[in-house]
């Protein structure tokens, strides 16, 4: 997967994934604050935090990890805050309050910004006349040692750039910017590195298929036995068929699987909850 991904990067331009960036780009600072939510990332932090050498401010906002990420944060000169027991959305909002710039790039661990990204939020620091207040940015997702193109994951684009003003909306999982309108799209992607593997990926949807569980219970939802059968069977063949998940091979039928298994477990945790 390291070569995958610096593969990926270079695709993008002339960097080196862990290159000297004064030897490859212009020493420019960006006028962006970096808002990164972790737990127990200390295994990709270090990789992820060298690329971002350009960002004015980092802000890694962390949820008590047990391992050596808030170590790594501040060794890379990041501002940590500890969040404990609060969901991903309330861990973003509380970096975007201490933000000392007017745009806020919302990252993950997992994810590497592409340089004609970089150029692009270095032209919108720049400008002074009216813009959106927030951006969308394509996801370029990378998983089993390839990009999927196709599917879900092909068409995949985040609201992570936007005024610090603005506000996730306070979910489990799949949070979302509160902005609706008033959105643009900027040039450039996130590179994408969700999971390590296949057994890192049953692992993580079980984590999220549990919290979605959980959203749709505080909405008054309940779980059915159909939607046990029907939903995960649809989540298949969308990804699968509908979308074209089948072009991009043997890692475009696994994802798809996987997919509607999340789906199976987020309705079974829904109607059996189990002990607390």
């Amino acid at each position: 997967m390291a070569l995958n991904r610096t593969a990926a990067v270079t695709s993008d331009g002339p960097a080196v994934l862990g290159a000297s960036p004064t030897a490859l780009f212009p020493a420019e600072r960006v006028a962006i604050s970096v808002v990164m939510p972790t737990l127990n990332e200390s295994a990709r932090l270090d990789e992820t935090l060298d690329e971002l050498w350009w960002a004015d401010e980092i802000i890694v906002v962390d949820g008590g990890s047990s391992d050596g990420t808030v170590a790594i944060a501040r060794a890379h000169g990041a501002q940590v805050l500890i969040v404990r027991r609060r969901t991903i959305a309330e861990q973003r909002n509380a970096g975007i309050a201490l933000a000392r710039n007017q745009w806020v790039l919302a990252l993950d661990a997992d994810e590497v910004v592409t340089r004609e990204l970089r150029e692009s939020l270095a032209s919108l620091t720049r400008s002074g006349g009216p813009s959106p207040v927030a951006y969308r940015i394509r996801s370029r997702n990378w998983h089993l040692g390839r990009e999927l193109r196709y599917g879900p994951w092909g068409r995949d684009w985040k609201v992570r750039v936007f005024s610090r003003e603005q506000r996730f909306e306070v979910r489990r999982v799949h949070e979302n910017l509160a902005v609706r309108d008033d959105v643009g799209r900027l040039d450039g992607a996130l590179l994408h590195y969700p999971y390590r593997d296949v057994a890192h990926q049953v692992s993580k949807i079980a984590t999220y298929a549990r919290w979605a569980a959980d959203d749709l219970r505080s909405r008054g939802r309940r779980g059915k036995l159909r939607d046990m059968l029907v939903r995960p069977a649809w989540r298949f063949l969308r990804d699968y068929v509908v979308l074209s998940g089948w072009r991009d091979g043997a890692p475009g039928f696994v994802v798809s699987v996987v997919s509607a298994f999340s789906v199976f477990l987020k309705y079974a945790c829904l109607r059996m909850p189990g002990g607390r």
